[in-house]
């Protein structure tokens, strides 16, 4: 036997839904609970995004003259003042620095290693709560997708329930809805994720290589002396 679906109420639903404006509150409750690990998600990227964004800002500025005066007190052996100098400079730059000064004196490959050993502890520092926003960026969309899958199993559930050969909309638009809400939802919170966590690799990208040349100019300065 066929299964007839009654059209009757099918328009009768579609003329009243036409009829009144979708809320966003109304969406985000339909969706279920998945809505609640999607918002508890997108609360998360955004204070990654921003607590990373005010910690590469810190870590971006410096004055322009440090590297001068280390190199002065260097040139005139005032190696005190330029530990100081480094250890009142909250910078990643300066604390790789001031390691290699710590080591001035023993082989330049000690003093590169040192350095070396603290930028990577900078990097490490920098990169923390990176490896969340990829999981959420990738993971978004797929928690949504999960809501789908559930919302479409709700669906054929009601179908299944309300036996006979005539199924009323009604009765499957809830699950179809919930389906719905919980896609566009996930996309939202991956999409959004996605582009944050692209532009917080070219904020971290652009203090790696200030870090680079910071190591670099310091070695050519340890290196000046013997050239002259």
């Amino acid at each position: 036997m066929l299964l007839q679906i009654d059209t009757t109420a099918i328009a009768e639903t579609v003329a009243a839904e036409a009829s009144k404006e979708i809320s966003l509150i109304d969406m985000c409750v339909s969706g279920g609970w998945i809505m609640i690990v999607l918002g508890a998600l997108f609360l998360l990227a955004i204070y990654i995004f921003v607590e990373r964004l005010i910690v590469f800002s810190k870590a971006s500025k410096e004055d322009a003259s440090f590297m001068n005066r280390i190199k002065d007190y260097i040139h005139e052996g005032k190696i005190d003042a330029a530990v100081n100098l480094c250890h009142n400079t909250e910078s990643p730059s300066a604390r790789m620095i001031e390691k290699g000064i710590s080591r001035l004196g023993r082989p330049m490959s000690d003093v590169l290693v040192a350095i070396e050993n603290v930028g990577n502890i900078e990097i490490a520092k920098l990169e923390k709560g990176l490896s969340f926003m990829a999981t959420i960026a990738g993971g978004g969309p797929m928690i949504g997708f999960l809501g789908t899958v559930i919302g479409m199993v709700q669906a054929f559930f009601n179908m299944e329930q309300a036996g006979g050969n005539t199924i009323n909309l009604s009765q499957l638009s809830g699950g179809i809805y919930t389906a719905m809400v919980t896609t566009v939802a996930g996309l939202i919170v991956g999409v959004i994720a996605f582009f944050a966590y692209n532009y917080l690799v070219t904020k971290l990208d652009s203090v790696m290589r200030r870090l680079e040349m910071r190591s670099m100019e310091f070695l050519d300065l340890l290196n000046e002396p013997a050239a002259h």
